[in-house]
């Protein structure tokens, strides 16, 4: 074996809430016989990802082969906390075959490829691919395309609404540093909605790139993985809003964690995250709940008003704690207000 082989590295990046984790989950499980490594990349101060892929690690992904990530946008702490823990992964006694890092949702990719040619890191790992995953049924709805005409309209009632939203531009950051972009959730899209969301990412895209649409991250690994782009040397092809500038803040976002007594009732509290992503504009929601009387934890994610629950585990010995972290553009979160709407 050729000990001077560079690991490869894959860059899973995407919104929040379009099934990054639960791609990483299917990949861990489906690995073919490769040994995985993942970094997971949280905004804001409690993780969840981390926790959640750790509870799916087996032999070929041992959970300390999983690390995390949490204090903030993982292409703003490069020399901290990025090559540190790819040196960690790299000076393990059996060296991974592939690494995966999963951005968090508000992460530009660009920047994170630029880390790889950090003297410490550079001769040892080269980026696979950057994957990039839509929420076709958000896309479709315009969320991140909108209609030039419905745009004009309202910049003729508000001529600041005529700029890009800062999530506008994460995401079409995104879009176009990928090799590959996964339509996700392609069962709520539908065909149509597939069409769409195929046409409005097109739109957005410097170069052709493959676009494969899936339902809850059941990709063949051998698409995704594998795929030799040498990312990293090829940044020109992968322009970004934000070229030209030495760094970026993520000041547009901001994060709320929210301590809960025991819930009783599972579907008001699901009503209760819902009327905050219509009435504070919530953008994602995620943690684990203790539900009286029940010995399982409860693992809550939101996409807007998009709920989703399922009983992952025993509590066992951790501490029956519930905790939700709540994310949103740094204007709209206000945290009594979001306090109050989960009655705490």
């Amino acid at each position: 074996m050729n000990t001077l082989a560079k690991v490869p590295v894959t860059v899973v990046t995407g919104f929040l809430g379009s099934g990054k984790t639960t791609l990483i989950q299917h990949l861990i499980a489906n690995a073919n016989g490769k040994k995985l490594a993942v970094l997971v990349n949280e905004f804001g101060s409690e993780g969840v990802d981390g926790e959640i892929l750790k509870s799916c690690a087996d032999v070929n992904c041992p959970a300390e082969n999983i690390l995390e990530l949490a204090n903030g946008c993982i292409c703003c702490t490069v020399a901290d906390d990025f090559i540190p823990a790819m040196e960690q992964l790299l000076s393990r006694r059996v060296k991974p075959d592939h690494i995966l890092i999963e951005t968090s949702g508000l992460a530009l990719p660009k920047p994170l490829l630029k880390a790889f040619d950090w003297p410490e890191i550079r001769s040892r790992i080269t980026v696979d691919g950057v994957i990039a995953l839509a929420d076709a049924e958000a896309v479709a709805a315009g969320r991140f395309a909108p209609d030039p005409v419905a745009v004009e309209a309202q910049r003729a009632a508000d001529e600041n609404l005529d700029h890009e939203t800062p999530l506008s531009e994460v995401f079409e950051d995104q879009i176009a540093c990928a090799d590959i972009v996964l339509l996700t959730k392609a069962d709520l899209a539908g065909v149509q909605g597939l069409e769409a969301a195929k046409a409005a990412i097109g739109a957005e895209m410097p170069r052709r790139v493959p676009m494969l649409p899936v339902i809850d991250g059941a990709v063949d690994a051998r698409i995704i993985l594998g795929l030799e782009a040498a990312a990293e040397d090829d940044l020109a092809a992968r322009p970004s809003h934000h070229d030209g500038e030495d760094e970026h803040e993520h000041n547009d976002f901001a994060s709320v964690v929210v301590e809960l007594p025991e819930v009783a009732d599972i579907e008001a509290l699901v009503a209760s995250i819902q009327r905050l992503a219509r009435e504070q504009n919530v953008l994602r929601a995620k943690g684990y709940i203790a539900i009286a009387g029940r010995p399982m934890r409860l693992l809550v994610q939101s996409v807007g008003e998009r709920v989703r629950h399922q009983f992952d585990m025993p509590w066992g010995t951790r501490p029956r704690q519930s905790k939700l972290v709540l994310i949103g553009e740094h204007d709209d979160i206000d945290e009594a207000a979001i306090r109050a709407g989960l009655g705490v």
